[in-house]
């Protein structure tokens, strides 16, 4: 019996020290999968930055949100566990699954769907300092949403997103045969930083563009920013994780006709 992937090829853009979940999640369902990273992560060190984390080991917020897996590892790599004397919210399952991991304890909440905004509409009202640590390129919104439920938040930067440099040469030539049947983008920043990485191909870009593989996504806001990039949407994940992202891929693909050859 055919898997219901069989003979698509999947491009996934994740950080690849992120990919492994996604791409075995796929290849289950027999897709081929390509992997160009689109975006590197690297940590940031900072005055602002370690004054905050000192503050929230002495106890001094009330709240700390978590908005992504590479916050959780942020804090791994910087403080114990037993440092993060706050209430803490996680945005989705996978960023609180790694937070339970290292901390040995499940956060105090977690919003029912899997975004930046529904973790702003399930806060709490209150009063006290709640830490933010967030990507450099992480959108504006959630600390004013805590602002008018009355507390005090801190956004710090506690990691960098940096777009890659270039496609894979395998991954350009494959989009330039139009043999990709879709990409996956996991976040913002990778639909961005794979326009990047597509843009400095050389010696011109016109062709990949022509050829923009249709696009699964994470969430609404990924969706957005794939819209505006000129891509053609096929399906968004619903829950907002990597295996509702498979989900979405198989369910997206299933009724997409094969791309046909350049």
């Amino acid at each position: 019996m055919s898997l219901p992937l069989e003979g698509r090829v999947v491009l996934v853009t994740r950080p690849r020290v992120q990919a492994a979940a996604l791409v075995a999640g796929l290849e289950a369902r027999g897709a081929t999968v390509l992997v160009a990273p689109a975006i590197r992560i690297a940590g940031t060190r900072s005055r602002a930055l370690d004054r905050a984390l000192a503050a929230l080991a002495a106890g001094e917020f009330a709240w700390v949100t978590l908005t992504s897996r590479s916050t959780v590892d942020v804090l791994a790599s910087r403080v114990p566990p037993g440092d993060v004397r706050a209430r803490v919210a996680a945005v989705g399952e996978g960023t609180a699954e790694a937070f339970a991991r290292w901390a040995g304890r499940a956060p105090d909440m977690v919003p029912a769907r899997f975004t930046t905004e529904a973790l702003a509409r399930a806060f709490p009202p209150g009063e006290g300092r709640v830490l933010c640590p967030r990507a450099d390129v992480a959108p504006e919104g959630l600390e004013a949403a805590l602002a008018r439920k009355g507390w005090t938040p801190l956004r710090v930067d506690a990691y960098r997103t940096r777009p890659a440099s270039s496609l894979p040469s395998g991954v350009r030539r494959a989009l330039l045969a139009g043999e990709v049947d879709a990409v996956t983008f996991t976040s913002a920043s990778t639909v961005r930083g794979f326009v990047a990485a597509a843009g400095s191909a050389p010696p011109d870009p016109a062709p990949i563009r022509s050829r923009w593989p249709r696009a699964v996504c994470i969430g609404p806001v990924t969706s957005r920013e794939a819209r505006a990039a000129g891509f053609r949407v096929l399906a968004v994940a619903d829950p907002h994780t990597m295996e509702g992202l498979v989900a979405a891929v198989e369910r997206a693909l299933a009724r997409a006709a094969r791309r046909p050859p350049a």
